[in-house]
């Protein structure tokens, strides 16, 4: 069982930027983030391969967001730059084997911290 703790989420206005970090209690391999805005269905943002050299993104988040991870301290981070309103939500963090099993259905969660971006 892996244990996945969020960290970085708060209060920022439009067009700023906040990193998001991830820890998990062992060995993952692919790592990624979803989001749950208010009445809406969660979504995947972003994913990560074990190496780093493969990642993804929702289009709605490409060229504003950036993962990364360090391995040595099994954790994955999500720069977050350029937010809008519309960003706000509950960001999880997850992890799983493939990347293409991840963006489906992770095998871990973490508990969830919240972004919120002011207009």
């Amino acid at each position: 069982q892996v244990q996945l703790v969020e960290s970085g989420g708060g209060l920022v206005q439009a067009g700023g930027s906040l990193r998001l970090s991830c820890v998990a209690s062992g060995r993952t391999f692919s790592m990624g983030w979803f989001r749950q805005a208010p009445g809406k269905e969660r979504e995947f943002v972003a994913a990560i391969g074990w190496s780093g050299d493969n990642t993804y993104y929702a289009d709605s988040v490409k060229g504003r967001f950036t993962i990364s991870r360090d391995n040595a301290k099994n954790t994955v981070y999500l720069q977050m730059s350029s937010l809008k309103p519309e960003d706000t939500a509950v960001y999880y963090c997850a992890a799983g084997g493939s990347v293409a099993v991840l963006k489906i259905a992770p095998n871990y969660w973490g508990q969830g911290t919240q972004v919120t971006v002011s207009s």
